[in-house]
C-alpha cells in the first residue's frame, strides 16, 4: 500500500496546470450509455475512479478506450445491464449508471451502493425520481432491480438536492417521453457540466444551475464529443496548500467563477487570490487570519474543501469555528491533525480550531479523499519528515499529487508499498 512521505517547511512557487473534473467526468462516462454510437471524452483526468467507471462500462458491454486525458466509448456489443456488487463497491458513483440503463434499455439490475466512512448517503430520492417517470422499482438480495417498457415525463421533487440524484434523474428524463421537471435540484457545477452534454447529444435541458431543471426528452440521443471541465476541488486544494505552505504559484485552469465561496474565505484570511488568464495567481506572506466557515451545497463553501481549509486554519492567529452541514461523519481527520501538533476541539458538527505556531511531522493515515489532501498539506507546513500512509485514497481523486506539489518546489515523494 503506497504513502506518502513529505518534508516539510518549504515555501511553494512555480505553476501548475489543475486537471479535469473527475465529478464531472464520471456521470458524463455514464450518459455515453443513452446513445448508441461512439462517444469521446477529452481533458480525463488520470484516477482510479475513472478507470473503475470504464471497467463498469465495459461490463456493462460498452468497451472503453481508456487512456487519459482521452477517452473513448465505443458502439454496444451486447448489453448486459447489471452493475455488478464488486465494481460497486469501490465507487459510489456507480449507481449512476441505473437512469441511462433505464432509460435506453429499458431494465437495470445495480448493486445498493451502502454507506461510506464520510457518512450515509442514501439513493432513495434517486429511485423516488424513477418511479415517478414510470419505472417499476424492487430491492432484490441487496440490488436495485429497475424496469419501464418507456419512461414519461413528470414533475420529480427532490427531499434534498442531491448531486448524483439529480444528475441520474437527468439522464434518465432526457430519453422520457415529453416534459419532466427536477423540483429542488443540486446546483453544482458538475450538474451544469452535464447539461451541456445531454444539450449536445439532443436533449433539451434548460435551468441547470438553478433548484429547477426541465428537461425535454428525445426519442434518442445521440453520441458527443466533450471536453471535461476544471476540476474545482483540486483548484481549490492547491490554492490552500500555497496559502498553507507560503510562497506564490499561478495555477491554470482554474474554475473561478465555481470557487467564489472559498475565494472570499481566503480573501479573508488574508491569502491573496488574484485571476490571470485562465488561472489563478495565489500568494501569502505573514500570518493567516482566523475565519468561521460553514460548509453547504453550491454555491456555498464546498463541504470537499472543509478538511483543507481546516489545516489553513490551524496556522492562523485565533480560533476559528468550522461546522460541516453535509456529512456527519467528516471530522475524521482531526484526530490526525492533533498527532501533528494542531488544537482542535470538536462539538457534534461543529470544530474549533485554535491556531498554533506551527505543525511538527508525524506518521498520519489518510481516513478518505479530502483527508487524505489535508494530511498532505498538513505535512508541507510541519517540520521534519511526514508520512502519509492509505493514500489509495487521494488517488481516487487527485492526479498526481506529488509530481504537482513538487513542480511548485515542495520535498514530496511517493513511497510504492509504504506504510506506518
Amino acid at each position: 500500500m503506497d504513502a506518502i512521505r513529505i518534508v516539510g517547511g518549504r515555501r511553494l512557487a512555480g505553476r501548475v496546470r489543475v486537471s479535469g473534473a473527475k465529478n464531472a467526468a464520471l456521470p458524463i462516462l455514464c450518459a455515453t450509455l443513452l446513445s448508441e454510437g461512439e462517444s469521446h471524452l477529452r481533458n480525463v483526468p488520470r484516477l482510479q475512479d475513472i478507470e473503475t467507471t470504464a471497467a463498469l462500462l465495459h461490463t456493462l458491454g460498452r468497451p472503453v478506450d481508456c487512456k487519459p486525458p482521452e477517452v473513448t466509448v465505443f458502439a454496444p456489443t451486447t448489453i448486459h445491464p447489471e452493475a455488478p456488487y464488486d465494481l460497486v463497491t469501490k465507487m459510489r458513483a456507480s449507481v449512476l449508471v441505473l437512469g441511462p440503463l433505464v432509460a435506453r434499455y429499458g431494465r437495470a439490475r445495480v448493486s445498493l451502493p451502502g454507506g461510506c466512512q464520510i457518512g450515509t448517503r442514501p439513493i432513495d430520492q434517486h429511485l423516488k425520481g424513477l418511479e415517478a417517470l414510470g419505472a417499476t422499482i424492487a430491492i432484490e438480495h441487496g440490488y436495485v432491480v429497475a424496469s419501464a417498457k418507456r419512461l414519461r415525463g413528470a414533475e420529480l421533487v427532490l427531499d434534498m438536492a442531491t448531486v448524483t440524484g439529480t444528475e441520474n434523474l437527468m439522464m434518465a428524463a432526457a430519453l422520457a417521453q415529453g416534459r419532466s421537471h427536477i423540483v429542488n435540484a443540486a446546483r453544482e457545477p458538475e450538474v451544469v457540466e452535464l447539461a451541456r452534454v445531454l444539450n449536445k447529444m439532443g436533449a433539451k435541458v434548460s435551468g441547470a444551475g438553478t433548484g429547477v431543471i426541465q428537461i425535454e426528452g428525445a426519442a434518442e440521443l445521440a453520441p458527443f464529443d466533450h471536453a471535461i471541465v476544471s476540476d474545482r476541488i483540486e483548484a481549490g486544494t492547491y490554492m490552500v496548500a500555497v496559502a498553507a505552505a507560503g510562497g506564490e504559484a499561478l495555477l491554470e485552469g482554474v474554475p473561478v467563477e465555481d470557487l467564489e465561496a472559498l475565494i472570499a474565505k481566503l480573501r479573508a484570511a488574508r491569502v491573496v487570490v488574484e485571476p490571470d488568464g485562465t488561472g489563478v495567481r495565489v500568494a501569502r506572506d505573514g500570518r493567516l487570519h482566523s475565519v468561521d466557515v460553514t460548509t453547504s451545497p453550491h454555491p456555498g463553501f464546498p463541504t470537499d474543501m472543509q478538511a483543507q481549509f481546516m489545516v489553513l486554519m490551524c496556522l492562523a492567529d485565533k480560533t476559528a469555528r468550522m461546522s460541516e452541514t453535509v456529512f456527519e461523519n467528516r471530522f475524521m481527520h482531526v484526530p490526525e491533525l492533533g498527532r501533528m501538533g494542531a488544537d482542535i476541539e470538536v462539538s457534534g458538527h461543529t470544530a474549533f480550531v485554535k491556531g498554533v505556531s506551527g505543525l511538527s511531522a508525524a506518521n498520519v493515515m489518510a481516513t478518505d479523499l479530502r483527508a487524505s489532501a489535508s494530511l498532505v498539506i498538513a505535512g508541507l507546513v510541519a517540520e521534519g519528515e511526514t508520512l502519509v500512509s492509505r493514500v489509495y485514497h487521494l488517488d481516487r481523486g487527485y492526479e498526481a499529487m506529488e509530481e504537482k506539489l513538487g513542480a511548485l518546489g515542495a520535498n514530496v515523494v511517493r513511497v510504492r508499498g509504504g506504510s506506518v
